[in-house]
């Protein structure tokens, strides 16, 4: 079955991305969280990301158009029952993000496929309770997701080779995005790898190695990095870091993955990256670095 009506659920920072990026593809996509005021709020930060790139000579005024065009706001769950594909990407916690799955295995018709972009939870232990669990694959976008041309395709153990199939072609054929095959594993490969590079970033900005500054600009310059490790984890969001980290180290107890106390305090003072203006570095309300 063709792959047309997609639903996101989660409209927040990494749920708009995704949204935006599949109705950019010519995708229908139905938007769902919580509240009308939330959505409201979603679309709102989703038309000014919209403007900024037609600032930039990125997209057209008709092509923004179309792509809001495609984009419906959903606060019914069951409103998302003829989606062929639907997408969870709401707060990395297990039993919210299971009863989200339970909820869509009774709701979607069985030959859908129900995708989770978490990057730490196991999918094995999402789908247990469902009544398709071979329908379920792990579908990990990087941020932000129109940008980056890959996607990390994660098979639990009841993934059946349809799903995963379905999945490699749909990413690439129609998203247009190099897919990586990994097994169920926390952080997979992007997640695992990059958490351990700017926890030791911010241990380098601690024992006062190097300033931010100089830090990002080492890996900018001296090894082809889009970001640096720290204005990486504002983009990200440092709550988010923290969530990932947490989970690696409590899952494979190696010290490697325990947050830097700098972090933890970080978070805990409320400067969570981009999203809130300020984090390692400062930003603008549209996200550009100061």
């Amino acid at each position: 079955m063709e792959l047309r009506k997609i639903a996101v659920i989660g409209a927040g920072t990494m749920g708009q991305g995704i949204a935006v990026m599949l109705a950019s593809k010519g995708l229908d996509v139905l938007l769902y969280d919580k509240t009308p005021e939330l959505l409201g709020q979603s679309v709102e930060a989703i038309e000014a990301h919209l403007d900024r790139q037609m600032e930039r000579w990125a997209l057209t005024r008709q092509e923004k158009k179309l792509i809001l065009s495609r984009l419906h706001k959903v606060t019914d769950m069951e409103a998302l029952a003829e989606c062929q594909l639907a997408i969870e990407s709401v707060t990395e916690h297990f039993e919210t993000k299971q009863r989200l799955f339970i909820e869509l295995d009774r709701i979607l018709p069985p030959d859908a496929i129900l995708a989770t972009n978490t990057a730490t939870l196991s999918l094995t232990l999402l789908a247990s309770r469902l009544v398709y669990p071979d329908r379920t694959i792990g579908m990990h976008f990087l941020h932000p997701a129109g940008q980056i041309r890959m996607v990390e395709l994660v098979r639990g153990m009841n993934t059946s080779e349809e799903t995963f199939t379905r999945m490699r072609r749909f990413a690439e054929q129609v998203l247009d995005k190099e897919s990586v095959q990994v097994y169920e594993s926390p952080g997979y490969v992007t997640t695992r790898l990059i958490c351990v590079l700017i926890n030791e970033a911010i241990h380098a900005l601690l024992e006062g190695v190097a300033s931010a500054e100089d830090i990002d600009k080492a890996m900018k310059l001296g090894y082809d990095f889009h970001y640096g490790p720290l204005e990486m984890a504002d983009r990200f969001g440092l709550d988010s870091v923290l969530a990932s980290m947490e989970a690696l180290f409590l899952e494979f107890g190696d010290v490697k993955f325990r947050p830097n106390t700098l972090l933890k305090k970080t978070v805990r003072s409320g400067r969570l990256g981009v999203k809130t203006g300020r984090g390692f570095f400062q930003y603008t309300d549209g996200g550009e670095r100061i």
